[in-house]
């Protein structure tokens, strides 16, 4: 193995990079109901909704911890909804409103043009095996953290 890479400072610049021109754009397109880390949540939720709380943490990559104070914040901006189990309290399950749900078409516009801006001088080959090899670094993450630390993402 090569003893010296810069995959991880790569890594953390493009997802700094990434989250403030996805912001901006946002912006541009006059979406102000949620940010960048909530679209991530609400994108999660087009995909799946009606989802328990452990998995859109899963989904998402977010600690229960930091995905609750989000919802919450989701939920005083009547974007999302809990819907509690009436046989289990702790069961809870996240739900768009129909606010949310009138987001989605000029949230994928935003994601689209981030793609593009993304993904510029890429060929479709590249594309997959660059999101490949992520993918694989993405499972060596998670094997160790689950592996080593046990699946912490309270």
């Amino acid at each position: 193995m090569i003893r010296k890479t810069d995959g991880g400072i790569l890594i953390t610049r493009i997802k700094q990079l990434q989250g403030r021109i996805f912001e901006k754009l946002l912006t541009a397109h006059g979406i102000s109901e949620f940010n960048g880390a909530q679209g991530r949540i609400l994108f999660v939720l087009w995909e799946q909704d009606g989802i328990l709380i452990s998995e859109l943490a899963r989904k998402t990559g977010l600690a229960k911890t930091t995905l609750t104070s989000m919802l919450d914040r989701m939920e005083q901006r009547e974007l999302i909804e809990r819907v509690y189990s009436p046989s289990d309290r702790r069961s809870v399950k996240i739900r768009l409103t129909k606010r949310a749900a009138g987001l989605q078409a000029h949230y994928e516009q935003v994601s689209e043009e981030m793609n593009q801006i993304f993904y510029k001088g890429f060929s479709n080959e590249e594309i997959r095996s660059l999101e490949k090899g992520l993918g694989k670094v993405l499972a060596n993450l998670t094997e160790k953290e689950d592996h080593t630390y046990g699946n912490q993402h309270d």
